[in-house]
């Protein structure tokens, strides 16, 4: 099975490309021939990532599809930065930017509390569904570890003593959000692909 998957982003793709494995063909939008940047526009992530899936299907004239959208909810904030994460400091998008925006809006706050929160939405075969994975963890009072992307430089996991940035990108998918809705959306794959009925792209 194939799916183009709602993004362009190098690092998104390898994830979930780890997360999902051989078994579905994940293509990104440039693989698959769209240049277009689709808008996030409404408060909630699952919204948005309706509305990245509906737009890629639409210009690939019915192709099977599915985008994410991720949020970092953190406690004393009240859940911001949340759906504004990839945008927190403003346009042009900066990872570095955001993080400082961060840890400047937490300060010497004792709670650090924080999760990662992934919502996919799949449109197979003309119907939609919903995938969600979360990943809770703390927010450091400075960065640390150059790998991942994003807030992974301050943000640990539950059960862990590292950074998603001072891990491998296997040791980061045993924690991930991404991989906890990724094994959500294979395991539905799954039972769609083992269906003698079903027609596979």
């Amino acid at each position: 099975m194939k799916l183009i998957f709602a993004t362009n982003n190098p690092h998104k793709l390898e994830e979930f490309r780890l997360a999902i494995g051989s078994r579905v063909k994940i293509i990104s939008l440039s693989e698959a021939g769209i240049r277009k940047e689709i808008p996030e526009p409404y408060p909630t992530l699952k919204e948005n990532a309706r509305e990245k899936a509906q737009t890629i299907h639409r210009l690939s004239g019915g192709e099977n599809c599915f985008s994410e959208d991720t949020g970092l909810e953190v406690d004393a904030l009240g859940g911001e930065p949340g759906v504004n994460s990839a945008r927190y400091a403003g346009e042009p998008v900066s990872y570095t930017l955001n993080t400082a925006k961060l840890l400047r809006a937490l300060g010497d706050a004792p709670n650090r509390r924080a999760r990662f929160i992934t919502v996919i939405c799949l449109i197979l075969q003309g119907q939609e569904y919903f995938f969600e994975g979360r990943c809770e963890g703390q927010i450091l009072r400075a960065p640390a570890g150059t790998e991942g992307f994003g807030y992974d430089p301050v943000f640990v996991p539950d059960g862990s003593q590292k950074t998603f940035a001072e891990m491998s990108p296997k040791e980061k998918n045993i924690f991930s959000h991404r991989r906890k809705a990724g094994d959500g959306l294979i395991a539905f794959l799954k039972t769609q692909t083992d269906s003698p009925a079903h027609v596979q792209n």
